[in-house]
C-alpha cells in the first residue's frame, strides 16, 4: 500500500510524500520545464535525487524532439543529462516497429527526428498508399491535406494499411496557458475519414512505454515514482502499473480537475511544485526554503 505522506488541510489538495524512492521517473513538459525555463524546484530536486544515488529517468510523449535533443536542453537549463537517462515516443515507435513489423513500409505523419531515427532503424518509408502497411500519426506542425489524402488512400481506399500513434495527447502546454493541438488532433481527423480506429499507442499510458522505462531503471513498479501534470496520461500509466503517481499542478491538472476525477482515478501525490517530492522532514536538513528553489 503506497504511504500518503502528509495531506494539507481544508480543501487544499496538496498532498506530499513521506518518504523517499529507489527510482523517480519524471514528465518533462509541464512538470520540469514549461518552454525554455525550469519550473520552481526542478533543477534543486534533480541534483539532490542524483547525489542520493537516487536512479532519475525522464520521459516525454513529444516526438519532435529526439532523446539527444532533449538531453542537450536539460543540459542547457543546467540540468546536465546523459541520453541515456531520457526515453520518448521516437524510441518506442521505432523500437516497437522492430520487434513487431521489421518488414512494414509505414507512412509517418510526423517531424523530423521520428523521420531520422526510422531510417536508421532500417523501416521503409513511403508516401505511396499502394506500399503503405502502417500510418503512423503523430505530433506533426507541418500537418497538411495532403497527408491526409496519403492516410486515407492507404487505409480506406486501398485497405491495406492500419494506424498507429506515437502518443494520445490532445494539446502540448506553452507557457501562459497557452498550447497546440497534438497528435489526437491528427488521430481524429484520420479516424474520422475512414471509420477506422487507431490500434496502438506507444506512448503513456500504454504498457509500451512503461515496459521501456522499467527497463531503464532496473527496479520494481513499487520502488519508483511517477511525477507528471497529466491525469491521463502518466498519472493512468502509474495507477495501472501499480506505481505509485504524483500529479505537479504547474502544468496541465488543475485542482478542479483533480476534484473531479473518480477517487480511484486519483494519484497518491498531489503537489503544488516538484521539490515536494522530497519529505517535509528534509528540507529542513538540506537548508531548502521556497524563495531559493
Amino acid at each position: 500500500m503506497t504511504q500518503k505522506g502528509t495531506q494539507a488541510s481544508g480543501s487544499d489538495p496538496i498532498r506530499v510524500p513521506d518518504r523517499l524512492y529507489e527510482g523517480y521517473v519524471f514528465d518533462l513538459d509541464g512538470t520540469i520545464y514549461l518552454g525554455d525555463e525550469l519550473l520552481p524546484g526542478a533543477k534543486r530536486l534533480i541534483l539532490k535525487l542524483r547525489e542520493l544515488g537516487k536512479k532519475v529517468v525522464f520521459l516525454s510523449n513529444n516526438p519532435t524532439k529526439d532523446p539527444e535533443q532533449y538531453s542537450e536542453k536539460l543540459t542547457k537549463l543546467g540540468l546536465p543529462t546523459p541520453q541515456e537517462e531520457t526515453v520518448n515516443t521516437v524510441v518506442t515507435m521505432t523500437q516497437w516497429l522492430v520487434q513487431n513489423h521489421p518488414d512494414a513500409t509505414v507512412f509517418p505523419i510526423s517531424e523530423e527526428p521520428l523521420k531520422k531515427a526510422l531510417r536508421g532503424a532500417g523501416i521503409k518509408i513511403s508516401e505511396d498508399p499502394e506500399e503503405i502497411d502502417i500510418v503512423i500519426a503523430s505530433y506533426d506542425r507541418t500537418f497538411e491535406y495532403r497527408k491526409l489524402q496519403i492516410a486515407f488512400d492507404a487505409i480506406w481506399f486501398h485497405g491495406r494499411a492500419f494506424l498507429v500513434t506515437t502518443n494520445p495527447d490532445r494539446y502540448c502546454p506553452f507557457p501562459g496557458g497557452r498550447g497546440e493541438p497534438d497528435a489526437a488532433a491528427i488521430v481524429g481527423a484520420i479516424e474520422a475519414c475512414t471509420g477506422t480506429k487507431c490500434q496502438v499507442n506507444v506512448g503513456k499510458p500504454d504498457p509500451i512505454m512503461l515496459e521501456t522505462i522499467m527497463g531503464m531503471v532496473g527496479l520494481d513498479a513499487a520502488e519508483c515514482v511517477m511525477a507528471g501534470d497529466r491525469l491521463y496520461t502518466e498519472i493512468r500509466m502509474a495507477l495501472d502499473a501499480g506505481m505509485p503517481s504524483a500529479v505537479v499542478l504547474t502544468g496541465e491538472t488543475t485542482p478542479e480537475m483533480l476534484a473531479a476525477e473518480a477517487e480511484e482515478n486519483k494519484p497518491d501525490y498531489v503537489l503544488d511544485r516538484i521539490d515536494r517530492l522530497i519529505p517535509e522532514g528534509l528540507w529542513e536538513e538540506f537548508g531548502w526554503t521556497e524563495d531559493e528553489g
